[in-house]
Order: C-alpha cells, then sequence, then structure tokens
C-alpha cells in the first residue's frame, strides 16, 4: 500500500465516479439505482437521502473532479483547496465499521455529495503533498477517455477498468497472430 487505506479508497472512487461521465453510449450514473450501487461499491457511510436531488447533486461532482486529471500541480491545488474551504472541512480522526483510525472532514450526516467532494479532496491533498500527481493518468486504449489512479509500486497502470488493457492484449495477440501469418 502506497497511501494510507482511506486515501486509496477515495482515489479509486473517485476516478470511478468521474467515469461515470456520460458518452456516447450514455450517463454512468443514469438513475438512483446506480447511485446506490455507487455508494455501496465504495462503501460511502453516513447519510444517503435516494434522491433526484442527491443524484444531481453527485453528477453535479464529476466534472469538477475531472479537472484534476487535467491540472498541473497548482491547479489541482486550487480546485482542492476549493473543495475543502467550501465545504468548511474539518479533518478529524475517526474510527467505525471496523475500519481503523482514518480522516473525515465532514460529519457523517453530511450530504453525500459534500462526502464524496472531501473525501477525495483530502486524497488528492496526500497525493500532492507526496508529490505523486503523476499517478493521476488517462487511460492509454484507444478511443477511451476514462481516467485512473496508479496505485502500483512500478506505475506501470496504463489501462482503466472498463476492460482496455484485456482489449489491448487481445488488439496485440491478433496484430502478432496476422504478421505471423502474412
Amino acid at each position: 500500500m502506497l497511501f494510507a487505506h482511506d486515501t486509496e479508497c477515495a482515489l479509486v472512487a473517485a476516478a470511478a465516479l468521474v467515469n461515470t461521465l456520460p458518452r456516447r453510449d450514455g450517463d454512468g450514473l443514469p438513475d438512483l439505482a446506480a447511485l446506490h450501487r455507487f455508494v455501496e461499491t465504495h462503501r460511502y457511510t453516513g447519510r444517503h437521502e435516494r434522491t433526484e436531488a442527491e443524484l444531481r447533486e453527485v453528477r453535479a461532482v464529476r466534472p469538477r473532479l475531472r479537472t484534476i486529471w487535467r491540472s498541473d500541480e497548482d491547479g489541482a491545488v486550487e480546485i482542492v483547496n476549493g473543495l475543502l474551504r467550501e465545504a468548511h472541512a474539518m479533518p478529524q480522526l475517526i474510527k467505525h465499521d471496523d475500519e481503523p483510525y482514518h480522516l473525515h472532514a465532514v460529519p457523517r450526516d453530511a450530504p453525500l455529495a459534500v462526502r464524496i467532494k472531501v473525501e477525495a479532496a483530502m486524497a488528492f491533498v496526500d497525493l500532492i503533498r507526496a508529490g505523486e500527481l503523476g499517478r493521476l493518468r488517462f487511460c492509454d486504449y484507444p478511443d477511451c477517455d476514462n481516467v485512473l489512479v496508479d496505485l502500483s509500486k512500478n506505475r506501470s497502470k496504463r489501462f482503466c477498468d472498463a476492460g482496455c488493457g484485456n482489449r489491448a492484449a487481445v488488439a496485440a495477440y491478433r496484430a502478432r497472430q496476422a504478421t505471423k501469418r502474412s
């Protein structure tokens, strides 16, 4: 583990949320059921209202987080500080649900979108402080616009978690086979 467990979880959740932005094939967060699956998958605790308003608020977080992947360090710091200021974040060590101590910067009853923004911002703080902003990348697969967080020790992750790595391996295999036949 390169970073604290909560940092890694928040970075992965932030990338997953960004990757739900609308594309040609539709919105990756189309309805309340999808939002609930996202909350369950990324183990967000605390308040979850399951309302259309909450869904709209969470969707609104996505483009802002995505800009961090495109930013240099100063730009990322500006975005992160803005997210923390808006939420009046006050980091505290918390222990719950059989998890070890970790940081929460807003109360558990804060709106879901606020908790998502702040948890992501706190994780980006750790990345920036460690000089590891380069771990935020875009998928190398052609025509894929997904983001990823490279948490590998050797900084070798190239593809997102949407199957692009498998598609690239199959394409490379087929290219090798075609070369052998010609």
